[in-house]
């Protein structure tokens, strides 16, 4: 039985590294490449890799055999003598089922390519259910989804809300009702396939670094709905932080005179950030005042986290009616007041490019992550 992979990796191995493991290895090194490098002949991925030739050979063979890779013919520019063949990414040799677990009222779904394209969509409203019946919709949503694939399955990703561990176990989504959830457990003996579980914030992470327009560099991602989190990734790996909280943001005091939170405290982020208390400020009048006060007690949050991590991009994913405009350049423009210009100069600040298919994606990648090596 597959087991589940964190996503994150150690700072260095432990215990003897098998023959089985180090083909592993090579075999996501050489996905990796052509994942994220496009198509290549087998002389050009023993260069780009380090991996012998022969290796490299023996690996195609076994990821056609696989149907996994494809060959795509010779290049367009002539070489002196025999061209060489061209290899690649067979983006609809597999499917993945994606859920998000993060919309209000609802749990999305999907079925997405290797690319990252989503080939069909489902939703079913939650009515009210938590506990045992919301787990029991989130199977039936993956059991539609998995009739609805055209090509085979190979594994299941969640983006769920509240504090996942590295074992897909949902330690607290108050919303829906799950404390100490072993959800990919359930999942996994529910289809009988891979299932891969993170918090939604990091999925959306995962998403926007691996299919988004991320530059590199430090990222964060900002989810802002009916709760506020974040997700973050340094040097290409994903933090989980103690106790899987890396960026439980979203009840940080940034007004201790400000609205009671849901959470017990006064003032958290939330209660002046997520889309209920925005769209309430915004109906009230003065729409671009009230986003662009917003903006900034977003911008007066993340400017410590900004600097402290030296981030390159801050992705604000959730309704670009009330994030892009005057939000986003309040927050952009209070986090450069606030840092060294080292750090604030070159700050990236947008909205997300994927839109409302973030958690979507992410939750492929975790898919690919863990059965493939590749992110």
């Amino acid at each position: 039985m597959t087991q589940t992979t964190p996503v994150g990796r150690p700072l260095r191995p432990s215990g003897k590294l098998l023959q089985e493991d180090t083909r592993r290895h090579h075999r996501s090194v050489l996905l990796q490449a052509l994942f994220h490098g496009g198509p290549a002949s087998r002389a050009d991925l023993a260069r780009a890799t380090g991996l012998t030739r022969v290796t490299v050979s023996d690996l195609v063979g076994g990821l056609l055999e696989e149907g996994l890779l494809e060959e795509l013919g010779a290049p367009v520019e002539s070489r002196v003598g025999k061209p060489p063949t061209l290899v690649g990414v067979a983006a609809g040799a597999t499917n993945v089922v994606a859920l998000d677990l993060s919309p209000d009222h609802t749990i999305a779904g999907a079925v997405v390519d290797l690319a990252g394209t989503v080939l069909t969509r489902r939703e079913l409203d939650l009515e009210g259910r938590t506990g045992d019946d919301a787990v029991a919709l989130v199977r039936r949503l993956a059991d539609e989804l998995v009739a609805a694939a055209q090509r085979p399955v190979l594994g299941v990703g969640v983006g769920s809300p509240g504090i996942v561990d590295a074992t897909g176990n949902v330690l607290d989504a108050p919303n829906l009702g799950w404390h100490g959830t072993p959800l990919a457990e359930d999942l996994r003996r529910h289809t009988g396939l891979p299932v891969f579980v993170a918090n939604d914030a990091n999925t959306a992470a995962l998403g926007e670094h691996t299919f988004g327009e991320a530059q590199g560099g430090g990222l964060m991602v900002l989810r802002v709905g009916t709760g506020v989190g974040a997700g973050l990734i340094l040097e290409g790996t994903l933090l989980q932080g103690h106790r899987a909280a890396a960026g439980e943001i979203g009840h940080v005091v940034v007004d201790p005179r400000g609205a009671q939170c849901a959470c017990g405290r006064v003032g958290c982020l939330e209660t002046v950030l997520a889309v209920p208390h925005l769209r309430e400020r915004v109906e009230a009048g003065e729409p671009r005042r009230a986003l662009a006060a917003a903006g900034r007690r977003l911008g007066a949050a993340l400017a410590p986290v900004v600097s402290t991590l030296n981030l390159r991009e801050l992705v604000l994913s959730g309704p670009t009616d009330l994030l892009d405009g005057a939000l986003r350049d309040a927050v952009e423009s209070t986090i450069r007041r606030r840092t060294m210009p080292v750090i604030g100069d070159e700050l990236v600040v947008r909205t997300s490019t994927l839109g409302d298919d973030v958690v979507l994606v992410g939750a492929t990648v975790l898919v690919l992550a863990g059965e493939l090596g590749v992110s």
